[in-house]
Order: structure tokens, then sequence, then C-alpha cells
């Protein structure tokens, strides 16, 4: 009994790591008002596709809103090819790899989300754009010897 009571305990220890803190952050009232869910995610348009976030995108996404306390809107997802030469995109877009998200959140300063992914392991590529809300982040891998994000625009 006391071996099965341990098992337990432990393995209670290592779920809850596994549990998002992003469930906990708050999304809807005014700050929210005219955006809607597309698959658990906040979204500016009927443009932006949800539909393919990479399992590590996804991640990035739930620790900032862990983070922040609240949910991430989001302006541009994964891209079809067409569409991203349509929007000026570059070619090897991490929009068309399902690795790469332009969001803000409601009520929090486009610095602070700057600070934040300059510092977090999750994110690979950041960037910024001049009179924007929204940042870009994406999961790419980080070259040899960064210890931040790739950035641009910041």
């Amino acid at each position: 009994m006391r071996t099965l009571a341990v098992i337990a305990a432990c393995l209670s220890v290592v779920l809850s790591g596994c549990v998002p803190m992003a469930m906990f952050a708050q999304g809807g009232g005014s700050a929210y008002r005219g955006y809607h869910q597309r698959l658990g995610v906040y979204v500016a348009s009927n443009q932006v596709n949800t539909l393919c976030l990479s399992p590590a995108l996804r991640l990035a996404i739930w620790d900032f809103e862990g983070h922040f306390g609240k949910k991430v809107v989001m302006n541009s997802g994964y891209r079809t090819p067409w569409h991203n030469h349509d929007v000026g995109g570059a070619s090897q877009s991490y929009h068309t790899k399902c690795m790469a998200a332009d969001f803000f959140i409601p009520g929090v300063p486009t610095n602070k989300l700057v600070a934040y992914a300059r510092q977090s392991g999750m994110v690979g590529g950041l960037g910024c754009y001049s009179g924007q809300r929204f940042i870009h982040i994406d999961v790419r891998e980080r070259p040899r010897g960064h210890k931040g994000p790739v950035t641009w625009g910041c």
C-alpha cells in the first residue's frame, strides 16, 4: 500500500508539470469583443488559419498565455505559399511551415511581449513591426551559440 502511495505521489508531480499554465489564462470580456475563437485560439479575423500550428508553437503560445494570464489574439498563423506571397511574406516563411504566429495580448504592451519572448527558450525567431501592436514569434532552431531568438525590427 505504501508503494502505491509513493507511485501515485510521483505520478501527480510528473503530470502537474505537463499541465500548461495557459489553462488558467483569461479570455473574453470587453478586451476580446470582436474576436472569436478558432481551435482554442482567439483570432483577429476569419483569414487567420490556426489549423496547422506545430506542437512547439502551441506550447510557445501557451507559455505566453500562462505568463501573462491572458489569451493571445492571433493576427496570422499558418499561410499557404500563395497567401504568404500575397501578403509579402518571406519566401521561406515559418508561417508556411506551421511554425510561426503573429499575435498580441489585449492589455499587454508590446514591449512586455518582446521582453518575455527574448528570454523564452521556446522562441527561435522574434519580429517586431513599427506601428503594430503584434509581434511575430517562430519556433525555428536557434543558430549555434545564440542565447536568445533571432530578432528583426525589435
